[in-house]
């Protein structure tokens, strides 16, 4: 029967991009592509008010040592890296944005707030003239503090250094920058390249997609992606990524933000990106991991970022990384399933607490609550 359209849809049978278009609300079947209803995904975290779970989060974790995974749970997923995977774009740009200023660096590789000092860093990438070269959407600020009576404008997109940052590169390198957000263009064919450096020269993905800011993004497994931020541990002197991360932290994502409380919590030892719809990676210099240690964190529902901080306050944790907690549940506590982490760990996790220290008169009443009859 197909999806019924109403009079006059731009996507109805025949129509430009009807191609595209889903036939069944039920979604079709891809051979090779599994939904998410098919993926095995495992509970990571439960909020619980008094013993009884309310809220339970799903999702999958992988750990990479090197090139070898050695920890996976809640299915090899597969997924799009999103804005996880700026450190690798800009990699194909590291030695013509060598001149930048820390600041430009660190804010080329961010999904940043929005904030006066991210608007100010990704400006300064490129001269005025040049700024109506850039394709961010239009957006407001990601976190807004008040009543908001900013109209919509590119800088304020989360994604806008690092299009900057893209354009004065492509700029360096001679490359047309009409088109740079095509996956037909130069720059795209370049990260490709810095992601087979990581997988394997012969390694192509299943899926490419236009992600929320124009720019391409391509389909990886959970295990894949912490095999690539493994490999940032490895390569972490060979260009000024990590040490840009490291050097502006709040430039990277900004108040609050996971991404840029774990960089200050590592001190240096911990490299970690937020991306869209539940992702985080972390690419960990410890001495038990000699080639580098990877962790991918995919949260089923998207994104979650209080729930997300709990897994990896518990997953550093066990690393000896001290990560604070987030704003503290009303009158919920958070428990950590203990198949996030590989088994030589899990007694560590045990003393890992989810929570900060409460008052427990506010979850409880000052006499014995009996049930009547």
């Amino acid at each position: 029967m197909g999806v019924h359209h109403d009079t006059f849809s731009a996507v109805q049978p025949g129509k430009p991009g009807s191609a595209m278009y889903p036939t069944s609300p039920l979604g079709e079947q891809v051979d090779g592509i599994p939904t998410g209803r098919e993926v095995d995904w495992e509970p990571l975290v439960d909020y619980r008010r008094n013993g009884v779970s309310e809220t339970t989060i799903h999702g999958a974790v992988a750990w990479a040592h090197g090139d070898e995974v050695i920890h996976s749970f809640g299915g090899n997923v597969l997924c799009y890296g999103r804005s996880m995977m700026k450190p690798f774009m800009l990699k194909a740009f590291t030695e013509e944005l060598e001149d930048c200023t820390w600041e430009q660096k660190s804010i080329s590789v961010a999904s940043h707030n929005g904030d006066t000092e991210h608007v100010a860093a990704a400006q300064s990438l490129l001269a005025e003239a040049e700024w109506p070269l850039m394709l961010t959407p239009l957006d407001v600020p990601l976190i807004q503090f008040g009543r908001q009576v900013r109209r919509p404008r590119r800088w304020y997109h989360t994604c806008s250094g690092e299009h900057a940052a893209i354009l004065r590169g492509c700029r360096r390198k001679g490359w047309n920058r009409a088109g740079y957000t095509l996956p037909s263009h130069e720059v795209f064919h370049a990260y490709m390249e810095q992601l087979r450096t990581y997988l394997g020269k012969d390694w192509t993905p299943l899926r490419v997609a236009k992600d929320g800011c124009g720019l391409p993004t391509v389909s990886n497994t959970v295990s894949e992606l912490a095999q690539i931020y493994a490999g940032l541990v490895r390569d972490k002197d060979d260009d000024w990524i990590w040490e840009a991360m490291v050097r502006h932290p709040d430039l990277v994502g900004g108040f609050n933000r996971l991404d840029s409380t774990i960089l200050k919590a590592g001190e240096g030892r911990v490299i970690a990106k937020e991306g869209a719809d539940g992702l985080l990676g972390m690419a960990i210099e410890h001495p038990d991991y000699p080639k580098g240690l990877g962790i991918v964190v995919k949260i089923a529902h998207g994104w979650n970022s209080q729930a997300t901080w709990y897994v990896a306050r518990a997953l550093l944790g066990v690393l000896g990384i001290k990560l604070r907690n987030p704003y503290p549940l009303h009158r919920q506590k958070a428990f950590i399933v203990p198949g996030i982490v590989p088994e030589q760990y899990i007694d560590i996790l045990e003393t890992v607490p989810t929570w900060d220290e409460w008052d427990p008169d506010q979850d409880r009443w000052h006499f014995e609550v009996e049930v009547q009859d």
